[in-house]
């Protein structure tokens, strides 16, 4: 709670943080939009791919142009305004850039940046929940050895989600379950680009299709976003993905602690100390009534008589024997949020939520039959979903992350509904994701088989 205050110091020595953001998607520029506003932080530089297109986001989101014409980084330190440039590479070496923001929502990318990050000693908000997915518990181990900090990104599910289960453990209270709202039918597993508008067009009114990238929305739809988001909650809390993945039972906010607690007592888990999803859409079709779309959840046990005595005088959402209840927030606002994680970072050296361990995995399901010969196309495409799935099962299988599901050819005709394998694929083995996964593949893998002997 005391943030603000320290940057407000850090405003009066004229030192503000500085930050390089790597992406110009909607959680950089939400980002921005706030962070030109906040005392005590100066964003350095902007790094994206189409910087035509930055500059006009930039613009649409508050920034006058003479506030992002520095022609330099070095400029740009100096001058207290911004440098837009497509080289990444350019933000992470520069010396006076303490923190570097990925936003690209490449996992590849994002694991290539926080590893040079590191190397560089900055530390790193990891708003690419895909590229945590798939080497996040490496890179926070890298990072931790380097002296810098690895971050999840506050106003992301993922890092509010964390912000709750440590809540309720600081009080003493037992965790049964974490995790968020979504939409969710059956069938939209099989969702692809193409037919995401059948989908959306039932509920959201979107004049703009031009402006909507169809694969990245597509990923929120067939359920993959939801496991990547999840597995990174696991990697950095404890909790623990359930062993068919997440079941997205319906549940209105008021359910919460009848329905995500275990089946042994009458709810939807098969066990507590998990996460699970729950949906805003009944399997009939029919919306949930005060739904948790948007929002994050954590259902936590009281022990005693006297604490389910205080959860009902107090007005928490206890479950029907009151020895669950739950707390919720209903809305998570990405960018607008993310200077949390930027000032606690650099000021109190603590991340936003970050991997400890490996413990839940994202896996590529095919969404049809695929034929040998075929190219994936990854999160949100054509081919392939990600499943939640347990990561001792992932490395006892060598399963393929859904990540790394993206440009590489089947070498045998595969069922619909399969989880694939690495042994499925032809990949590039000096690729530095695939490298980078494989090293935290073994890493744990040896753990794991220590632990069972």
């Amino acid at each position: 709670m005391n943030l603000h205050s320290l940057l407000l110091q850090r405003q009066a020595d004229n030192r503000p943080i500085t930050v390089g953001l790597i992406g110009a998607g909607k959680f950089g520029v939400m980002f921005l939009a706030q962070a030109r506003l906040t005392p005590g932080m100066h964003v350095v530089g902007l790094a994206d791919l189409d910087v035509g297109r930055a500059r006009r986001q930039i613009q649409a989101a508050g920034w006058q142009p003479e506030a992002f014409a520095a022609p330099s980084v070095a400029d740009a330190t100096k001058t207290r305004r911004m440098h837009l440039t497509e080289n990444a590479e350019t933000l992470i070496a520069c010396p006076q850039i303490e923190v570097i923001v990925e936003a690209t929502g490449d996992p590849a990318a994002g694991i290539r940046h926080a590893l040079a990050a590191i190397e560089h000693g900055k530390h790193i908000v990891m708003v690419n929940v895909e590229a945590d997915a798939v080497a996040g518990p490496l890179l926070a181990q890298q990072a931790r050895k380097a002296g810098v900090v690895y971050s999840l990104a506050w106003g992301d599910q993922p890092a509010l989600i964390c912000e709750h289960v440590d809540w309720a453990r600081t009080c003493g209270f037992k965790v049964i379950a974490a995790g968020k709202g979504t939409r969710y039918e059956p069938h939209y597993h099989q969702s692809t680009p193409d037919s995401l508008w059948d989908i959306l067009d039932k509920y959201l009114r979107i004049e703009d299709r031009a402006s909507i990238n169809s694969k990245m929305f597509n990923s929120f739809i067939d359920g993959s976003k939801s496991a990547i988001e999840m597995t990174a909650v696991c990697n950095a809390t404890g909790l623990a993905p359930q062993s068919s993945g997440l079941s997205f039972p319906p549940a209105t906010r008021f359910e919460l602690a009848d329905v995500c607690k275990p089946k042994s007592e009458g709810g939807a888990l098969e066990r507590a100390g998990v996460t699970e999803v729950v949906s805003s859409v009944y399997r009939d079709g029919r919306e949930v009534p005060h739904h948790l779309a948007l929002g994050t959840y954590v259902v936590f046990e009281g022990e005693n008589d006297y604490a389910r005595r205080c959860f009902r005088e107090y007005h928490l959402l206890p479950d029907a024997s009151g020895r669950y209840a739950a707390l919720y927030r209903p809305i998570h606002m990405i960018g607008l949020e993310l200077g949390v994680s930027v000032a606690s970072v650099a000021l109190r050296k603590e991340p936003t939520g970050a991997p400890t361990g490996f413990r839940s995995d994202v896996i590529a399901t095919t969404k049809r039959a695929l034929k040998k010969g075929e190219i994936l196309d990854g999160e949100g495409g054509f081919c392939v979903w990600g499943r939640q799935t347990p990561a001792d099962r992932s490395l006892r299988e060598g399963l393929l992350p859904l990540g790394l599901a993206h440009g590489v050819k089947l070498r045998r005709d595969i069922p619909q509904g399969t989880q694939l394998t690495w042994a499925d694929v032809d990949y590039d083995v000096d690729d530095i994701a695939v490298r980078t996964r494989r090293e935290m593949e073994t890493m744990f893998g040896e753990k794991t088989g220590r632990m069972a002997s």
